[in-house]
C-alpha cells in the first residue's frame, strides 16, 4: 500500500506505550544488576583471599591508599571536615559504590558485547594490581594472584548472571499472553539474592580476617628495658580531676590516631632495621634489639594534628620512652650543610623538619619505642616512631619509622607539603573547654568549667575564661609537667537561669596571647578561641 501525502503514523495506545516502557526497563536493569553483583563477587573473593593469605593485599584498601596518595591540595581538609575520624571508612564505602556503579554500566555493555563488558572488569583488576604493587609491605606475587582471582571470578559471575537475565527481557505483553508465571525473571532474582548474600558473607569474613592480621593494640610480648632516666610520679597539683575533663595523661587506647594508613602496618622486628643516612660521615643501621639496648629516657610530650579545629580533640599528652635523637645524630656525625631531617615510614610516608629544631638545647626530640610505659601500640607506630616536641605531627611524628635521612630543606618535601600544607609547622597556642559541652543544659548552681591548654614547647603560663562576653578572669591551672606538655584548667561558675556563652584563651611561655581570629587548619593550624553556648534552668 502506498502512503498518501500528509498521512500520519498510527497512534500508540497508552497501554502499548506502558508496555514498551516496561519492556525497555526490563531490558536495562537485569544486565546492570548482573554487572553490579559480579563486581561484588569479585571484591568479596579478593577480600577473602587477602584475609586467608597473609601478605596478600586488600584491593579495596590498596585503591584507597592510591586515592590518598593522589589527592589534590585541600582534599584532606574537606574530607576531615565532613567526616572527621570516619574519613577512612567513608573512603572505603565510596570506592565500593563507584566500583558497583561502573560495573552496572559494564553489565549493560556486556549484554550487547560481552568482551567489552569483561574488559571493564580487567581494567579494574589492573588498577587494583597497580595500587597494590605501590604498597611497600605487599608481596608482588600475592598482589598479582589476588588481582587475577578477582578478575576471573568477576567475569565468570558476570557471564553466569547475564545468561540467567536473558529471559527477563521478554516483553511483558508476551508474558501476559502466555498467562504463566515469569519463571526466568524469578530464577534470576533468586540467583541475584543468593549471589548478593554470598558476596556479603564472603567479603565480610575477608575484611574481618584482614583486620585481624593488622591489630591496632600492643603487638609485642616483650617488655621495655628500664629507662636510664625516668620521670617522677605526678603530684596532686599537676593533674586535676572533674567529670568531663580530659586526663592529663591520655591512655594509649584513647589517644587520637591520624595517619594515611588504611590498615595498621605490621612490622616484623626480627627483620626491621632503623637506618640513619644521608649527609652524615658515619651512616649506620640498628636492629630493634640494638635500639632498645641504647640508653632510654622518659618524657611527657603533648602532640597535635594540624587538622585539629578549634575545640576538637586531635591532640593528646602521653609519657613516651625512647632514645634521644641527638644521640643518634651524634653517632652519625651530621655534616654542616644538613639543614633538614627526613623521617621515612615503612609504608612510604615521609616528614621533614629543620635540623636546627632537633639539636636545640631546650628540647629533646626522640625515637620513641614506648608509650605510657608499655611497648608502642601498633596504631601508634610500633616498633619505633619520632616524637619532636613543638611541631605538628604531619612534619615530624613519623610512625613505623624505618629511616632517618639528613639532607637539605630544599632537597625533600614531606608527604603533605606538595598538597598545600606549610613546611614550617610549630604547634600553635590553643585551649579547649571540655566541660560543660556545647549545648549542655545546666542546673542553676555551682558548675565546674574545665579544659586543657597547650603550646608545646613554649608551655602555658595563664588561662583565662569569660562568660557572656564579660571581663576575662584567670582560671587556675595545673602545675605544668614541662614546657612540652599541656595543662588542665578549672574554674567554678554559678550561672543564672537562661542562656550563656563561655570562652577561653591561653597565654604561652613566650608571653603571646592566643588570638581570637578564626582560621581553618590549612595551611599551618587552626586559630581562634573556643567558645560554647549553654543554658541553665
Amino acid at each position: 500500500m502506498t502512503r498518501t501525502i500528509g498521512s500520519v503514523a498510527p497512534s500508540i495506545s497508552p497501554r502499548g506505550r506502558r508496555a514498551r516502557l516496561s519492556e525497555g526497563w526490563a531490558r536495562g536493569w537485569p544486565p546492570a544488576l548482573a554487572g553490579a553483583l559480579a563486581s561484588g563477587v569479585a571484591i568479596a573473593a579478593a577480600e577473602l583471599f587477602a584475609g586467608l593469605v597473609r601478605g596478600a593485599p586488600s584491593l579495596v584498601l590498596s585503591i584507597g591508599s592510591l586515592v590518598i596518595g593522589l589527592q589534590p591540595p585541600g582534599a584532606k581538609e574537606i574530607f576531615v571536615d565532613l567526616f572527621g575520624t570516619n574519613d577512612k571508612l567513608v573512603l572505603n564505602l565510596l570506592i565500593l559504590v563507584v566500583a558497583l556503579l561502573v560495573a552496572a554500566a559494564a553489565g549493560q555493555l556486556a549484554s550487547r558485547r560481552f568482551g567489552m563488558g569483561a574488559a571493564v572488569f580487567v581494567a579494574f583488576g589492573m588498577v587494583g594490581l597497580f595500587a597494590a604493587l605501590r604498597e611497600p609491605l605487599v608481596a608482588p606475587i600475592l598482589a598479582i594472584a589476588n588481582a587475577t582471582l578477582a578478575v576471573v571470578v568477576g567475569v565468570a559471575a558476570l557471564r553466569a548472571l547475564l545468561r540467567l537475565s536473558r529471559g527477563t527481557s521478554r516483553s511483558p505483553a508476551a508474558a501476559t499472553v502466555a498467562a504463566m508465571p515469569d519463571w526466568d525473571r524469578r530464577r534470576f532474582l533468586i540467583a541475584s539474592a543468593g549471589t548478593l548474600g554470598g558476596a556479603v558473607i564472603a567479603g565480610g569474613m575477608g575484611r574481618i580476617l584482614v583486620e585481624a592480621q593488622h591489630p591496632s593494640g600492643v603487638v609485642s610480648t616483650s617488655r621495655l628495658p628500664a629507662a636510664l632516666q625516668t620521670v617522677p610520679d605526678l603530684t596532686a597539683d599537676q593533674a586535676l580531676s572533674t567529670p568531663g575533663l580530659t586526663p592529663l595523661v591520655v591512655p594509649s587506647d584513647r589517644f587520637y590516631r591520624i595517619d594515611t594508613a588504611l590498615l595498621v602496618p605490621q612490622v616484623d622486628v626480627a627483620t626491621w632495621k632503623l637506618s640513619v643516612t644521608g649527609m652524615v660521615d658515619r651512616p649506620f643501621t640498628l636492629t630493634y634489639d640494638e635500639l632498645l639496648a641504647m640508653p632510654l629516657f622518659e618524657q611527657y610530650v603533648t602532640i597535635a594534628c594540624v587538622s585539629n579545629r578549634v575545640g576538637e580533640d586531635l591532640v593528646g599528652n602521653a609519657l613516651w620512652t625512647g632514645v634521644r635523637l641527638k644521640d643518634l645524630l651524634e653517632m652519625a656525625a651530621v655534616q654542616s650543610g644538613a639543614t633538614q631531617i627526613v623521617g621515612r615510614s615503612v609504608d612510604g610516608f615521609t616528614v621533614g623538619f629543620p635540623t636546627a629544631w632537633a639539636i636545640a638545647p631546650e628540647r629533646e626530640p626522640m625515637v620513641a619505642v614506648g608509650m605510657n610505659r608499655d611497648v608502642l601500640p601498633a596504631d601508634h607506630g610500633y616498633p619505633a616512631r619520632l616524637i619532636i616536641p613543638g611541631l605538628y605531627g604531619y612534619v615530624s611524628a613519623t610512625k613505623w619509622l624505618r629511616s632517618i635521612e639528613l639532607t637539605t630543606r630544599e632537597a625533600v618535601d614531606g608527604y603533605w607539603i606538595p598538597l598545600g600544607w606549610a613546611k614550617d609547622a610549630p604547634i600553635l597556642t590553643q585551649s579547649r573547654i571540655d566541660s560543660p559541652r556545647n549545648g549542655d543544659a545546666l542546673t542553676v548552681g555551682p558548675v565546674a568549667v574545665a579544659g586543657v591548654a597547650w603550646a608545646p614547647d613554649r608551655g602555658i603560663t595563664k588561662v583565662e575564661v569569660r562568660f557572656d562576653d564579660g571581663d576575662w578572669q584567670d582560671a587556675p591551672i595545673s602545675r605544668p609537667i614541662s614546657s612540652a606538655t599541656w595543662v588542665q584548667w578549672l574554674v567554678n561558675w554559678t550561672p543564672a537561669a537562661g542562656k550563656h556563652t563561655i570562652e577561653v584563651r591561653a597565654t604561652d611561655g613566650s608571653g603571646d596571647v592566643q588570638t581570637a581570629d578564626r582560621t581553618a587548619p590549612a595551611p599551618d593550624g587552626a586559630r581562634g578561641h573556643h567558645r560554647i553556648s549553654v543554658s541553665a534552668g
